[in-house]
């Protein structure tokens, strides 16, 4: 980092100009490593100027800390605990992410390292959720409708951020990002999302649940990708519900695959034994409370549709929803909502009836 004189300089101008970030660059750069040092001095800068720098800047921070980060700080190429903990630390000092330029890091810095803690990927998630649910933070600084409702960028955002973590291998969606998914959806329920948020909402807890199955899953660029269909308004809930299936997840069905032998042995279940306790927590999960979301309806619908053969504690949640009755619309003075009559009790879920047959296009 440039020597003192000169960061005194930045301080007494309250600003950071153009020719600064040259300077930043050439010192930082030319000696081909970013030191501790480097790292701390340029958070300092960046907390103590915030507002004031030119676009420059912002560029120079996230290419410098994610060097820093990712090829520096040992394990080179790896993000250890204590690292992820360290740069959670110095970028959410408020309890949360405040810019975009920190945010931006938080993702580059999944995107080049070969391995992160899950602890990391789960915070970057987080920020779209308090975003989403509260209006803070840059994600909340970007929104154009109220909060508690997913627009279609937050769900890019979402979408960048499990590929960042999955890179290009074939990475399952891991549980703590599930429950992040969750509680998005649970959050946002009574709202009007953007239709991308089911699509990718379906296709992350498919993939999930898949792998906790013993099937191998695709990349994830393969397993969430956005399809052309979603920029295609929809006629009305029914062509929605149509194409999120025979458009989204039976376009990506065939690139799961069945471990060999027979799909419901002992020894299936033993080789998937680890995630046991999170095939448990997703059928706890699921309809929680005796309430099903109708993105969870279509989600488990079309597993069944499928004869996808699922974890055995998996089978009493399809079994549950599979017995689900719709009746008539109950008449209210706010949205209509479904009846959905359940072996042991009766709940109400806000929005559409029956999800449409894998293939139907209303």
């Amino acid at each position: 980092m440039p020597d003192s004189e000169h960061v005194q300089s930045i301080l007494a101008r309250d600003a950071i100009t153009v020719d600064d970030v040259l300077a930043l660059r050439r010192r930082v750069f030319m000696k081909g490593v970013v030191t501790e040092a480097d790292a701390e001095l340029a958070f300092m800068l960046n907390d103590r100027l915030r507002g004031k720098a030119e676009a420059a800047w912002s560029g120079f921070f996230i290419e410098a800390l994610t060097d820093y980060v990712v090829s520096q700080a040992q394990p080179s190429g790896y993000v250890s605990e204590d690292n992820a903990a360290w740069l959670m630390h110095r970028i959410a000092r408020s309890g949360h992410v405040d810019t975009d330029c920190e945010l931006e890091l938080l993702i580059k810095v999944l995107e080049r390292a070969q391995k992160s803690p899950v602890a990391l990927v789960r915070f970057a998630l987080e920020q779209v959720k308090i975003g989403v649910v509260t209006g803070a933070g840059p994600v909340g600084a970007r929104r154009k409708c109220n909060v508690g409702t997913v627009e279609d960028h937050e769900t890019e955002l979402v979408r960048r951020i499990l590929y960042a973590f999955g890179g290009d291998g074939n990475i399952a969606v891991t549980l703590p990002e599930a429950e992040v998914l969750f509680d998005i959806n649970d959050e946002t329920e009574h709202s009007l999302n953007d239709p991308s948020w089911s699509d990718l909402f379906v296709k992350a807890l498919a993939n999930f649940l898949m792998a906790g199955s013993g099937y191998q899953v695709p990349t994830r660029q393969e397993a969430l990708r956005r399809e052309a269909w979603l920029n295609a308004p929809p006629a009305g809930v029914a062509d929605f519900m149509g194409r999120m299936v025979s458009g989204g997840l039976e376009a990506v069905w065939d690139a799961y695959q069945e471990p060999a032998g027979d799909a419901a042995s002992a020894d299936r279940w033993s080789r998937a034994r680890a995630s046991d306790d999170e095939i448990l927590w997703a059928a706890n999960r699921i309809g929680r409370g005796g309430h099903l979301h109708e993105n969870e309806m279509v989600l488990i619908n079309f597993l069944k549709s499928r004869d996808a053969h699922l974890h055995p504690r998996l089978v009493p949640v399809l079994d549950r929803v599979a017995s689900a009755n719709p009746v008539h619309p109950v008449q209210t003075s706010g949205p209509a909502q479904t009846e959905h009559r359940f072996p042991d009790h009766t709940v109400k879920s806000a929005g559409t009836p029956t999800v449409l047959p894998a293939g139907t296009s209303g």
